[in-house]
């Protein structure tokens, strides 16, 4: 049984998009966590607040005072897809399920893992200055919230008409839920016997996602160096796995010489004119791709997602696969 949970697992991840695998990610460094705890217990009656569980989990935890974070490193990154607390996963992955997705499906799979990572890292930049100059004591942070933040509010800024069923409540529009979110984040940070460095690290995934769904508006992408370098490792890992050589030169293509392209008036081939006005959505026509991307998301935040028409709807299918 074991076995075959583990294949479903790894065929998930290898066949999933990014959100699951995200997902399966947290999921995975939970169950290690709870591994130790639980043989911890069992070999030495310890229970997960002592000193030797202590001792591990300063591993996944980012620390605010910046002499330690220099000696852990790794934690910038390790501590946004580790938890402690089950409710705490379930909470963060639950929410990241249903927005994480969304966002995929507006703006493509390529920038989940993106977003997902400045969002944590936001986070805690945020977090490490409200500990030091306005909280100034030490403490430390772990979860993924600061991450999910930046996601859902990307998500509402992008479709905020789009209706999520939530569990007790109903249907609810994401704009509304993105605004309660973070005014609870808000209102709670003023509560000095609350978690405030941790919610300070929400306000910093909150802070990105505005300003990262605002600066792709304007047609600057923040997440474009990540997709570069994603690229980039995937192409150079898939050659390392397969054993291919990394090509070096200019590539070359063998093209029969007695097949010759009719060109139209404007110097341009029928294939190739075909080809765009294929591709082009009815009603955007004379439109960059990009340009045809930004009135459909234009249309969605002033009409919600049902209102596309098949054709927009496709595009933007075809367009979160890139």
């Amino acid at each position: 049984m074991l076995r075959s949970i583990w294949e479903d697992l790894k065929r998930e991840f290898n066949y999933g998009n990014a959100v699951t695998r995200i997902i399966l990610t947290n999921v995975a460094i939970f169950v290690i966590i709870g591994i130790v705890s639980i043989s911890l217990f069992l070999i030495n009656g310890v229970e997960p607040n002592t000193k030797v569980f202590s001792y591990f989990a300063e591993f996944f935890y980012l620390p605010s005072d910046g002499l330690t974070l220099l000696k852990k490193p790794w934690t910038i990154l390790l501590h946004m897809f580790s938890h402690i607390n089950f409710f705490h996963i379930l909470w963060n992955m639950a929410f990241y399920n249903m927005c994480g997705r969304i966002v995929g499906d507006l703006l493509g799979n390529k920038r989940i893992l993106p977003i997902y990572l400045l969002g944590g890292l936001s986070g805690a930049v945020m977090f490490i200055l409200a500990q030091n100059f306005l909280i100034k004591t030490d403490s430390i942070a772990i979860g993924a919230s600061s991450a999910v933040m930046a996601t859902v509010v990307i998500a509402g800024v992008v479709a905020p008409e789009y209706v999520l069923r939530l569990v007790f409540i109903g249907d609810v529009k994401l704009k509304f839920i993105v605004v309660t979110l973070v005014f609870v984040d808000m209102v709670l940070i003023s509560q000095a016997d609350f978690n405030s460095g941790g919610l300070y690290g929400h306000l910093g995934g909150d802070i990105f996602g505005f300003v990262y769904a605002w600066q792709l508006r304007k047609g600057n992408d923040l997440a474009f160096p990540f997709m570069r370098f994603f690229d980039w490792w995937d192409a150079t890992w898939s050659r390392w796995r397969n054993g291919t050589p990394p090509q070096r030169g200019p590539k070359v293509a063998y093209k029969n010489p007695k097949v010759r392209e009719k060109t139209t008036a404007g110097g341009s081939s029928r294939q190739d004119s075909g080809k765009r006005s294929s591709s082009a959505t009815p009603g955007y026509d004379n439109m960059s791709h990009q340009e045809q991307l930004d009135a459909i998301l234009d249309k969605i935040k002033q009409s919600g997602y049902e209102s596309l028409s098949t054709e927009e709807k496709e595009f933007l299918f075809k367009a979160s696969k890139k």
